[in-house]
């Protein structure tokens, strides 16, 4: 048996040698993809939110994400504005929720506040709804803190409802008669 020499190697060591290149190379590639969005992360403009419950007459006004990061003190004050109304139930919305929201106000070029119709349902409330009309999903994504119901007071519905869809970011549900619209961060869907 002769000893390796690097002229002679098994055809199984060159392969792992290519395999180490590509992995390597692979490696270098995502990393120089993902460092331009890590150094401008804190250079993206900050994204701010309005919003009018109808059914509180509460209003609020904050800038949810800054500096390359959810900003605490504003999703609290979001979470609480969101709350059910029916029983004060309170719960942490889904963030991706309200980069939907923004995201849909960009599309419709907006600043005018989101009425909220239904935000957060907690599951006792969901359940009583429910019972009313099976129009009302059993495991809404309201109880998850992933939907909302909404309309804009300067824009048409239907105008609110085709750029929802466009977004493709969940289900869109549309309510004519009810004058809102569902948008969640669920399967991308649509009904009504």
């Amino acid at each position: 048996m002769k000893p390796w020499s690097h002229t002679h190697r098994p055809a199984n060591t060159r392969a792992v040698t290519r395999r180490r290149i590509l992995q390597f190379g692979a490696m270098a590639s995502l990393s120089l993809a993902l460092a331009p969005r890590a150094v401008f992360a804190g250079n993206a403009p900050a994204r701010t939110l309005s919003f009018h419950n109808l059914h509180t007459g509460e209003n609020l006004k904050t800038t949810f994400w800054a500096d390359g990061g959810y900003v605490p003190e504003a999703m609290r004050e979001i979470d609480w504005l969101l709350r059910d109304f029916r029983n004060g139930d309170v719960k942490t919305m889904d963030p991706a929720l309200l980069d939907l929201l923004h995201a849909l106000q960009g599309r419709l070029e907006t600043k005018s506040p989101i009425r909220v119709i239904s935000g957060y349902r907690s599951p006792a409330t969901n359940a009583l709804l429910h019972e009313r009309s099976q129009a009302v999903a059993s495991k809404s994504f309201h109880t998850k803190g992933r939907a909302i119901d909404i309309s804009l007071a300067d824009r048409d519905l239907a105008h609110l409802h085709r750029a929802a869809l466009s977004l493709r970011a969940g289900g869109v549900g549309y309510y004519p008669s009810s004058d809102f619209i569902h948008v969640d961060t669920g399967p991308v869907r649509r009904w009504g």
